[in-house]
């Protein structure tokens, strides 16, 4: 699937353009602001837990980032409130991720594969 994936060109996904789509887990869904591939896929999202909703444990390769925009957010046994920024490298997952009473973060994913601890890429 390809979402804003030319980072060559300006890209941009005003609030009356969301479009929250299910993800494969129930009571997650997600708005797809950019994504290059499948399901394990670059990509940018803001996803949205129902409370009770969770995640089991699942890959993305190239690693993540989720900052907590609303609600709270358990990873691990961890609880995150709003304002929370978590950065998993490439090769390290969450065993699960869950919220009781519901959240909403802003997702980065598979962008950090190939990162070397301490080197700028520019």
């Amino acid at each position: 699937m390809f979402v804003n994936a030319d980072f060559t060109r300006r890209a941009v996904v005003a609030t009356d353009q969301y479009e929250w789509v299910d993800s494969p887990q129930s009571g997650v869904e997600r708005i797809l602001l950019d994504r290059l591939g499948g399901e394990k896929a670059r990509a940018t999202s803001i996803v949205r837990y129902a409370p009770a909703s969770c995640f089991p444990r699942h890959q993305h390769p190239g690693g993540e980032e989720i900052l907590v925009l609303a609600g709270e957010f358990f990873a691990d046994g961890q609880r995150y409130i709003r304002g929370s920024w978590i950065r998993l490298p490439a090769g390290e997952y969450p065993d699960i991720v869950a919220a009781e009473n519901g959240a909403t973060v802003y997702l980065n994913t598979g962008h950090l594969a190939g990162v070397v601890a301490g080197v700028a890429p520019w």
